[in-house]
């Protein structure tokens, strides 16, 4: 078992995740539904702090509920955590060891507020300083490199927002997820060829925004881990605000585009690296429009915006991968890194 079968294994995860852990989950926002909940804190390290990204603009869009990301530090080592009332703290880890988000946890719980956590492991210690456990049902991941465990995540977020809601249009949504997750899967030798033109980069700037910062982020994690390229993430609008400056004629810059909300917003930026700066861009998108301007495409399958970063991160992953392999590095274990990473 490797990583690139921990990746293929998504659709399986997260169809069974669907269907176990929806009556869970409706359970545990019936009872955060009698809580005044004004907010939610949120503690997250890693990959996890990516899914926690997703998080804040879907529990923000679809529940009005204002995320705060936590700094674990200030619970950890400074001993001074800040006020945080009326909030659910929420913690989100794979391992559920990590001791500095334990002690937001045990902050929350001390300030008389709920806890959750969502993890792969219900019996770690964060799950046991929690009120309420989401076990994310992904099974032993043994790649240092977080796939099907990133993707678990978002979906329980995602069946976490549907169910506060009351919204059971979402949660049927959701299941339409196994299917675009195969769907996408089968761009393998596609991708294969497209990370051939990318074997000597070494830098590279990734975009998204909306829902699809996250994807941004996790796409970048992910070169950083499996290839050591220097891969910096950025919402497109933050990007115009200096970062630009950086692109010349040829710079990679991978663009996560599909059609929402943001999309004006994005093309607007793609047409401009495009036309004005001559980068090459490789673009993720179900919209024509912004293929068009690509020098390499990934053409994503249609569905809602919100639910496009659990399969947008699928030919991320697929991506860094192969390009990992093409490098001849070790796709297993990356250098220096280890599965579980406990920080203070």
């Amino acid at each position: 078992m490797g990583l690139r079968d921990e990746i293929f294994q998504q659709p399986d995860v997260v169809e069974n995740l669907i269907k176990q852990q929806w009556p869970h989950i409706k359970e545990i926002a019936d009872s955060l539904r009698k809580m005044d909940i004004q907010q939610v804190f949120l503690a997250a390290r890693g990959t996890s702090d990516n899914a926690g990204l997703y998080a804040k603009y879907l529990l923000g869009i679809h529940n009005r509920l204002p995320i705060a990301l936590a700094a674990p530090s200030l619970f950890s080592i400074y001993k001074r955590p800040p006020n945080i009332q009326n909030a659910l703290t929420l913690g989100i880890s794979q391992s559920g060891m990590s001791p500095d988000i334990i002690s937001v946890l045990e902050s929350g719980r001390e300030q008389e507020n709920p806890t959750l956590v969502i993890t792969n492991d219900p019996s770690s210690p964060m799950a046991k300083a929690a009120d309420f456990v989401i076990d994310i049902l992904a099974g032993e991941e043994k790649a240092v490199a977080a796939t099907k465990t990133y993707t678990a995540q978002l979906v329980c977020i995602a069946l976490l927002a549907a169910a506060l809601a009351g919204n059971d249009r979402n949660y049927q949504g959701l299941k339409q997820l196994p299917a675009l997750i195969e769907e996408v899967l089968t761009l393998e030798p596609l991708i294969e060829q497209i990370v051939e033109r990318y074997f000597y980069m070494q830098h590279c700037v990734v975009l998204g925004r909306g829902y699809n910062y996250a994807t941004a982020y996790e796409w970048s994690l992910k070169l950083k881990e499996l290839t050591y390229v220097v891969a910096e993430p950025y919402s497109s609008a933050d990007f115009l605000h200096g970062p630009i400056a950086i692109i010349e004629q040829g710079f990679p810059v991978i663009v996560v585009i599909p059609g929402g909300a943001v999309f004006s917003e994005l093309l607007g930026v793609v047409k401009r690296l495009s036309e004005q700066y001559q980068a090459n861009l490789l673009i993720l998108s179900n919209q024509d429009e912004a293929l068009s301007y690509s020098d390499q495409r990934i053409r994503l399958p249609e569905m809602p915006e919100w639910l496009s970063p659990i399969v947008s991160i699928i030919p991320a992953q697929l991506f860094c991968y192969s390009l990992s392999r093409l490098k001849g590095y070790d796709t297993e274990s990356p250098k220096g890194l280890s599965k579980i990473t406990e920080t203070l």
